[in-house]
């Protein structure tokens, strides 16, 4: 029988018990300097930006005319084709060029300010400013594996496995290895390996793997273990792993800490990161994506977003409850993104909250960008199947998409040492949220953590 001993840490639920939480610490005098300092740029990015455009309000037309015409023209060059596109892309540039040239003194100090922002405002907010998990506690040490398992993709991110030595080094440190050959079925493996007696169960490869092994862990009540062994590993990032240190993560098999972490449901489909639906869901389908991203959406955006393209039949219903269709591109991802962050832009801070993270674009009716979360979510089509990219891989699923939050549903093992396993440090940005913490850091108090 599985070891009940507990290695979890506690959080919140809804109709449970309440997580322990340590209090955060009051910021010191450097950090409530800091955060004055990050608090000041911005306004004197603004008042800077006022006084030297104020003198020469010739030079802030044609800088407002340049910026609208270079956005007019990025978006020609990115939707049109043959030279309406080659026209488009020289227009963008010369708007560029022509910003720059006009205000180059604004732009050096806006930058540098920027700059002032980025760098304060990360020492202001802190280690214990924004934990990497909702509840704040500490991750609880797991012995070593007794049945560690390891399913090895040798395909994946061109052969990382193999050109590191993945299968020998997992193998040195007495990790049972199963290599996925052509023709295998990998959810076939993970059952296999889990109704042996798997006690810890890891996946070397990409997301789309990942997720389905997680899956099977989750079912099990198995510990997991990612391998970043994939192209981009987005799940490992998130986790805090170095994705550079393939080989170092196999020490969750063994000197290892252990968290939950949630997952999310599409249709009875488990992913780890998000599914995406619209442009994006199309342009993976390509078979050309693999091996030329940049070329393929090139090729592909002025079908989907130009004059001749049709608005999806993606219908929803909005943080305002109101029914929304026709957005080019739906995204829910597992826990949400923070997507004006400005080191590393599209990362989640956090894994367990019990959110869907839930980004709609270019709605009709509305401008912009439509950001929420929620524990479920649906979406409706009229079509017999709807286009996902999960976890970057293409498939389709048959409406309605129920999509749901799985709080707390797997456990994660990850090495001692992991950037993750320990309360990283965030990356200021220039969001309320954000605002808000440095300014009660400023005060003196703690830095709460962006609200989910």
């Amino acid at each position: 029988p599985r070891d009940d001993r507990s290695t979890r840490c506690t959080r919140p639920r809804i109709g449970g018990s309440v997580a322990r939480m340590r209090p955060a610490s009051r910021p010191g005098f450097t950090r409530r300097v800091a955060a004055v300092v990050a608090l000041a740029a911005p306004v004197a990015a603004i008042a800077i930006s006022l006084v030297l455009m104020g003198r020469e309000w010739d030079d802030l037309l044609l800088l407002v005319l340049s910026a609208t015409v270079g956005t007019v023209a990025t978006w020609y060059a990115l939707t049109r084709r043959r030279l309406l596109r080659a026209a488009a892309t020289v227009t963008a540039l010369l708007a560029v060029a022509l910003v720059v040239l006009v205000s180059l003194p604004l732009v050096v100090v806006l930058v540098a300010l920027l700059i002032a922002f980025a760098l304060t405002g990360r020492y202001a907010l802190g280690p214990d400013a924004a934990p990497l998990f909702e509840s704040g506690c500490r991750a609880h040490p797991a012995g070593a594996a007794r049945h560690g398992v390891l399913i090895v993709n040798p395909r994946s991110g061109d052969g990382k496995a193999t050109r590191l030595g993945l299968v020998a080094a997992a193998r040195a440190r007495g990790i049972r290895t199963v290599v996925l050959e052509p023709g295998d079925d990998l959810a076939v493996l993970a059952e296999t390996a889990a109704a042996d007696g798997a006690d810890a169960l890891g996946m070397a490869g990409g997301d789309g793997s990942q997720a389905l092994v997680a899956s099977v862990a989750m079912r099990h009540g198995i510990a997991y273990v990612c391998v970043p062994s994939g192209t981009r590993n987005h799940f490992a990032l998130d986790l805090g792993l170095d994705r550079a240190d393939v080989l170092g993560a196999l020490t969750a098999f063994t000197d290892a800490v252990e968290r939950t972490v949630d997952l999310a449901r599409v249709n009875g489909r488990v992913f780890v990161n998000n599914a995406s639906m619209g442009v994006y869901a199309h342009v993976v389908r390509s078979g050309a994506y693999r091996g030329a991203k940049l070329r393929t959406w090139g090729r592909m955006l002025p079908d989907l977003l130009g004059p001749t393209s049709a608005p999806t039949d993606l219908q929803f219903d909005g943080p305002d409850a109101h029914r929304y269709a026709g957005a080019p591109l739906v995204l829910v991802s597992n826990n949400p993104y923070r997507l004006t962050r400005l080191a590393r832009s599209g990362g989640r801070p956090k894994l367990d909250t019990g959110r869907l993270g839930i980004v709609a674009a270019r709605v009709r009716g509305f401008a912009g960008v439509m950001e929420w979360t929620g524990a479920a979510f649906e979406v409706h089509a009229a079509g017999e199947a709807v286009p996902l990219g999960i976890d970057g891989e293409a498939l389709t699923l048959t409406p309605p998409l129920r999509f749901t939050s799985l709080p707390g549903a797997l456990r994660v093992r990850l090495p001692r040492d992991t950037p993750g396993a320990r309360r990283a440090r965030r990356n200021a940005a220039l969001n309320r949220n954000d605002l808000t913490a440095l300014t009660r850091v400023a005060a003196g108090r703690p830095g709460a953590p962006p609200a989910a």
